[in-house]
């Protein structure tokens, strides 16, 4: 059962992503005591960074990419992302905020 993937204007907040990939891998199991494929912050890691490798693979031998292929992979990385933070407890939007105050601080602007 697929959830509401609608926001105003089509955008979707970092809340609904997260509450839209919880469903899904609450649905398939992943979630459950058991599980083969057990959702822990150490597996999730593994899987982001192979996702993101991935996304290099893209531009392995040259500088442009499929776009279609790419936006697939690029969705990996932000489910796998969205799922970490959700397992630490940590709010994505806060985290960047912070780190861009962070990054203006550090190479002014």
């Amino acid at each position: 059962m697929e959830p509401a993937l609608e926001g105003p204007g089509d955008q979707l907040t970092l809340q609904q992503l997260t509450d839209a990939m919880n469903a899904f891998v609450t649905s398939v199991g992943r979630y459950e005591p058991g599980s083969p494929r057990v959702q822990s912050p150490r597996n999730i890691a593994i899987s982001l960074s192979l996702e993101a490798a991935e996304v290099l693979e893209h531009y392995q031998w040259g500088e442009g990419a499929d776009s279609a292929a790419l936006s697939e992979e690029l969705a990996d990385v932000m489910l796998y992302l969205l799922q970490l933070a959700y397992l630490t407890g940590i709010d994505l939007g806060d985290a960047v905020r912070e780190k861009l105050v962070a990054n203006y601080q550090r190479f002014g602007t």
